[in-house]
């Protein structure tokens, strides 16, 4: 018996042990995996760089420089391939030669992102925006498809288009800095990932499950800062029971946020009704640290004079927006900016 139990502890203890030895083991090579994904990325980066501005400067020695340039690109491509295989193809050292045009300096080149985040920055059309999302990309740690999401969305000309001219420049520059409660409003919003259709009619309920759904998408929609409290938010005053559509908490701004969803347009009663949800957070809900609640009344449409009327007065942090379930036309918010900034150069 005594012998038994002896070797039932030691059993206990070499399985203890055993499984220490496997743990350290996964720990480091999950740990040099990554050191050797980092150190890839940043070789692959440099070759990629380096090769660009070899072709630069190589074009630099070329009579004709823009047929000069098609040409050689089309013979290093076949050239390169024969030689080394894949990964160079003429759309690839395309964007090899765009990668040095646009960051020049090797040093401002940030290991933190990969190629295929660079090879989508290429994209922009201007300096501005691409300088956004390189900073937001960082900052926010985007993966590739997160950033393709926020390009496709034109998170850029939407916040552009409630700023003048020095604070794009700020945001292309920074980043999307959040310091106010007008900072967290975009408008519109763009719910295309809640899969409702245009032109399909569908519930409040409908929009609100859809965004529970894909909350993950919806706080990238949201921007930095959101953390989700609660879906139909209950609220006893008196004998009646209200509830509220969605509830955030903002870590950024330490206040709760609450949205009302609207199917049609924002109505004057709608503005009332979240004035009284957010007197009774201030109250019954918000802690003693906590700044001011936010109520964002969210719908597909608004009348600007009569939100104009129905806003006055109130001291509450109360906005409106409209939200739309479809991809904008970046072309269509792209001159609504052009114009923007050529206003406030005829302006000095």
């Amino acid at each position: 018996m005594d012998i038994a139990m002896g070797q039932n502890d030691l059993t206990n203890i070499n399985n203890v042990v055993y499984q220490k030895l496997i743990d350290n083991i996964t720990t480091l090579w999950g740990e040099a995996k990554s050191k050797a994904i980092t150190a890839v990325n940043t070789e692959l980066l440099d070759a990629n760089w380096q090769t660009g501005k070899y072709i630069v400067e190589y074009e630099l020695k070329g009579k004709d420089r823009a047929e000069y340039g098609k040409q050689l690109l089309v013979n290093l491509a076949k050239d390169l391939t024969a030689r080394n295989g894949k990964g160079f193809s003429r759309s690839n050292l395309v964007y090899m030669r765009k990668f040095y045009l646009a960051f020049p300096i090797c040093e401002t080149v940030s290991h933190k992102l990969t190629w295929s985040h660079y090879f989508e920055l290429l994209k922009c059309d201007n300096t501005l925006e691409m300088q956004f999302y390189y900073t937001e990309s960082i900052k926010e740690c985007w993966k590739v498809r997160e950033l393709k999401r926020q390009m496709k969305s034109c998170l850029f000309q939407r916040l552009a288009l409630s700023t003048d001219k020095a604070g794009v420049l700020a945001l292309a520059n920074e980043g999307h800095q959040v310091q106010t409660p007008q900072d967290i409003i975009r408008d519109p919003f763009v719910l295309e990932f809640a899969g409702l259709p245009k032109q399909k009619r569908y519930k409040e309920s409908d929009l609100e499950k859809a965004l529970k759904d894909h909350m993950e998408q919806f706080l990238l929609e949201m921007g930095r800062g959101f953390a989700f409290v609660g879906r139909q938010y209950s609220m006893q005053i008196g004998s009646r029971q209200f509830k509220v559509d969605l509830v955030f908490y903002h870590c950024i701004l330490k206040c709760y946020v609450l949205i009302d969803l609207k199917r049609a347009e924002i109505k004057h009663g709608d503005i009332g009704q979240m004035n009284l949800y957010l007197n009774y957070f201030k109250t019954e809900v918000c802690q003693p640290d906590d700044n001011p609640p936010i109520g964002i009344v969210l719908g597909a449409r608004k009348d600007e004079l009569l939100m104009e009327y129905a806003l006055e007065g109130i001291t509450n942090q109360l906005f409106v927006a409209r939200y739309q379930l479809y991809l904008p036309k970046r072309e269509e918010l792209q001159a609504q900016l052009d114009k923007l900034l050529d206003e406030a150069e005829q302006q000095q």
